[in-house]
């Protein structure tokens, strides 16, 4: 085992410095790399049928389970095939081509596709992809059958798998061809044995783990598994620059607007471009919408606004500054040219500098984006096919155009400007209303429903900042302290204090459960297909968590407060929150749903184990003489670790079923799905102390536990970072 976590480590860190292929030429698919893998089914087996341990049905069946995903993933490696076809309108294709290391293959099928067509399927309103789709037409000898290939919607035919992977301008279509008649059947088998082997380790009464939980607290610990199956406040400055009143703000923010491929409230705009300029989402008191109109109709004093946040000492010596924060003029040089245009574009790609002179840049980007009319696609068109197009003022309007919408569309702005002058601010709501009114009669039905509108415009208004992630922090740490001290006098932790971060994580609890349903209505996805969203709804399975191991487990509450605080920080650290965006079509699959979900709930559990170590360690050398404390949170540390192995497994499963059911390969050697599986081979080995009877002493398995969660970090934030892949957050 150890040897295999150290060549499936280095393989990522070859794969980063050679490139995919090098590594699956040389590691992933190297003979020895093969070798290994067998030795580690043929010691499996040794283990298992040694002293009769095949008689217990959660030994064998793990067994099993283990041999038969490696005997797919070896059939798979032997038998399979995976290559592409090009396919044109009205033309029968019969082969497809396979990249065997760097050499193409061609090889035939014994039937033909025909292409009838192929179409980009829209979110409505917009021009977003919701859909890629290709009309085919199956020719098999005499029958001639029709079929539709999508994204999640494979086409099977004779033990070949088609998914649609690109097209073209030119309406061709590219699919990826998958066959792979034995590998797949016996490594699905495998993932049902293993589920049926971690339902036996749970169902065991006279196994490890039904023991601990009758040994810890019977009660809780069956909570816990049913579970688990199933900085400082902003500052508001007295010179604050002229701005919209809050109300008449707020009327500019219930506008629509076409942003980032959907139509919004024009309050995401505002809160996103905030956000993107000073790193909050409120500047000096004003809500994002004040800002925002700031920008519209005072810009020649927001331009000397220090607010836009300037990262990396050398940025800010090409800018002149000194501070944190820069203003619009600081961009410009003497000519009233942008200074850092250049700069990024003389850097090559692969220069750090570059990044940050890019970052600083698209601040200035943005507004000059405002400041053109570009940002603002208020106005929505329908052309004779009725396809809906949102345009800016400033835009190239179609002829076909009536004159009162093209004298509306060109004025809207320089009215709001003349009332905002006149400081007539009632007729420049019932601009805004009009503009709104205009926008429902001319998107053809296509806008947000209301419960969506509604739920974006109060999720943006809840969305919290730093503060939220560094009060927990704090109170964390507050009680880590106090819950030492009162270890130390063989007492339970202070009532108050008790008190106080049950309330905290319990509110905590529905506010993320609110920011989740609240995203869910608002995308009409189940938030879970990037970081921020992942990171929230690890945050939410700490606070439920807590909430259901508090009672028996002295060290849960601080715990749970010190996790959830630093989960909430690393998804917050870039200091805005993703805007609620369409998904990518290979994203909308129920599956990556319950995939995010298990895994992430499984890293909350492995959290609480790691803090759980800690604080063993920390008594184990404040209070030496404190052994039943380290028996006890040896005990629960276990309770925790076998439902979150399952767990991470099963999540392995799950995303590796969503794989091949969208891209027709299972397992593809990617850094995230190795370091998965790296973490799952660090984790599992404490579950056998028979084999590994170092983990029967509480300490070294405490100590263990610290250590192991390293895997987790480098699977989730070194991957993302450093490593990259498919799988790396953009």
């Amino acid at each position: 085992m150890v040897a295999l976590i150290v060549a499936l480590a280095a393989g990522t860190v070859i794969e980063k410095l050679h490139g995919s292929n090098y590594a699956l030429s040389h590691v992933y698919g190297a003979w020895w790399f093969v070798a290994l893998w067998a030795l580690f089914a043929v010691v499996a087996a040794v283990m298992t049928f040694r002293e009769s341990n095949w008689k217990r049905p959660a030994a064998l069946t793990l067994f099993l389970a283990v041999f038969c995903i490696l005997l797919g993933a070896l059939l798979s490696m032997l038998t399979g095939r995976h290559g592409e076809m090009k396919l044109s309108p009205g033309i029968a294709a019969s082969q497809y081509t396979v990249d065997k290391h760097g050499e193409k293959q061609v090889h035939d099928l014994p039937f033909s596709l025909t292409l009838d067509r192929f179409e980009v399927e829209n979110y409505p309103g917009t021009r977003s992809p919701m859909d890629f789709v290709s009309h085919l037409l199956v020719n098999d000898g005499d029958d001639s059958v029709e079929a539709k290939i999508s994204m999640n919607n494979i086409l099977k035919h004779k033990s070949y798998r088609f998914y649609q992977s690109d097209y073209d301008k030119e309406g061709n279509s590219v699919l990826s061809v998958s066959h792979d008649p034995w590998g797949i059947a016996v490594t699905y088998a495998g993932y049902a044995l293993l589920l049926l082997a971690f339902i036996f380790v749970f169902a065991d009464k006279d196994g490890e783990f039904r023991t601990l939980l009758r040994k810890v607290s019977g009660k809780v610990a069956v909570m816990l598994v049913a579970l688990t199956l199933g900085g400082a406040l902003e500052a508001t400055a007295a010179n604050k620059p002229h701005t919209l009143p809050k109300e008449s703000a707020s009327k500019m923010g219930q506008m629509y607007v076409m942003y980032k491929g959907r139509v919004c409230p024009l309050q995401t705009l505002a809160k996103d471009f905030t956000t993107k300029l000073c790193g909050n989402a409120r500047y000096k008191g004003l809500t994002p919408e004040q800002v925002l109109s700031g920008w519209v109709f005072y810009y020649d004093e927001w331009q000397n606004e220090p607010m836009m946040k300037i990262k990396g000492g050398f940025v800010k010596d090409a800018l002149g500054i000194d501070g944190k924060y820069a203003c619009l003029r600081d961009f410009r040089d003497a000519s009233g040219d942008n200074k850092l245009a250049e700069l990024v574009k003389s850097l090559p790609m692969t220069d750090p500098k570059r990044k940050k002179y890019s970052a600083a840049d698209e601040k200035y980007q943005l507004v000059a984006m405002l400041n053109n009319g570009k940002l603002l696609k208020l106005f929505p068109h329908a052309d004779t096919a009725q396809n809906i197009t949102w345009y800016s003022q400033n835009d190239k309007l179609p002829l076909d155009i009536p004159d009162d919408e093209y004298l509306f569309i060109r004025k809207q702005l320089s009215l709001c400007q003349e009332y905002v002058v006149k400081n007539d601010f009632d007729a420049l709501n019932r601009v805004f209303e009009k503009t709104k009114t205009y926008q429902e009669k001319n998107s053809l039905g296509l806008l947000p429903s209301k419960a969506q509108y509604d739920s974006e415009r109060l999720y943006n208004r809840l969305s919290a900042g730093k503060w939220l992630a560094m009060a927990c922090i704090t109170l964390g740490l507050l009680c880590f302290a106090l819950s030492l001290v009162c270890l130390g006098k063989k007492k339970p932790l202070y009532k108050p204090v008790r008190i106080v971060g049950l309330v905290w994580i319990a509110g905590l609890c529905l506010f993320l459960a609110l920011l989740f349903v609240l995203r869910w209505i608002a995308g009409g996805h189940v938030p879970m297909a990037g970081s921020f969203d992942t990171m929230n709804l690890m945050a939410l399975a700490i606070c439920v968590i807590t909430l259901c191991v508090v009672g028996r487990y002295e060290m849960a509450l601080p715990a749970g407060l010190l996790t959830c605080g630093f989960v909430l920080l690393v998804q917050m650290m870039g200091g805005a929150n993703p805007p609620v965006t369409h998904l990518m079509p290979v994203l909308t699959s129920p599956l990556l749903s319950l995939h995010v979900t298990v895994i992430m709930i499984a890293y909350a559990l492995l959290f609480f184990v790691m803090l759980n170590g800690i604080s063993a360690v920390i008594v184990r050398f404040t209070q030496p003489a404190n052994v039943t404390y380290l028996e006890r949170a040896n005990d629960i540390s276990r309770i925790m670790l076998y439902p979150a192995v399952a767990l991470l497994a099963i999540g392995i499963f799950i995303g590796s079923i969503w794989a091949n059911v969208s891209w027709g390969n299972y397992w593809s050697w990617d850094p995230k799905e190795v370091w998965a599986l790296i973490t799952l081979l660090v984790y599992a080995m404490p579950l056998f102390p028979k084999m590994f009877p170092a983990f029967r002493k509480p300490m070294f398995f405490h100590v263990y536990t610290i250590i192991a969660f390293l895997s987790v970090l480098v699977t989730y934030f070194g991957v993302n970072m450093i490593l990259g892949g498919i799988h790396a957050y953009r």
